[in-house]
């Protein structure tokens, strides 16, 4: 496993930690940090990740929120709306990370650590992000 894939790992923990917790992602994050195994580059992408995330948490949101047609983020799983917040923040802020790259790590993220059914469900979600992205849909 790369240190990206490791550190995607990590934040999502981190902020699953956050939803569990109701604290904000960055007050859990050192004590997360510290429990992980470092590995080279890890904890500094974790850490970027958790807290782009976490800055831009409410317009990832609302993004979101407009692409799950009748859901709520409240009836998505915290497990798979973290990745989705994550894999979404990836896609829109990380220019140097190719969003089929965002898209099939959070696919295997999700088949680790959510449901059978999630890595479907977030697939479609985030091809939504990425057609926009592209340009191929008027949404």
């Amino acid at each position: 496993m790369g240190f990206r894939r490791k550190a995607r790992e990590q934040a999502l923990q981190v902020l699953y930690a956050g939803e569990i917790n109701l604290l904000p992602a960055a007050e859990n994050l050192q004590a997360c940090l510290a429990s992980f195994a470092s590995e080279p580059g890890a904890e500094e992408f974790t850490r970027k990740l958790v807290l782009g995330v976490e800055a831009h948490r409410a317009a990832l949101d609302d993004y979101l929120k407009r692409l799950v047609d009748n859901w709520g983020l409240e009836r998505i799983t915290l497990v798979d709306r973290a990745i989705l917040r994550l894999a979404a923040y990836e896609m829109l802020h990380e220019d140097d990370i190719p969003p089929a790259v965002s898209i099939n790590e959070a696919i295997d993220i999700a088949k680790r650590f959510s449901t059978a059914q999630s890595g479907r469900f977030i697939n479609g979600v985030l091809d939504r992000i990425r057609d926009e992205i592209e340009g191929h849909e008027d949404h």
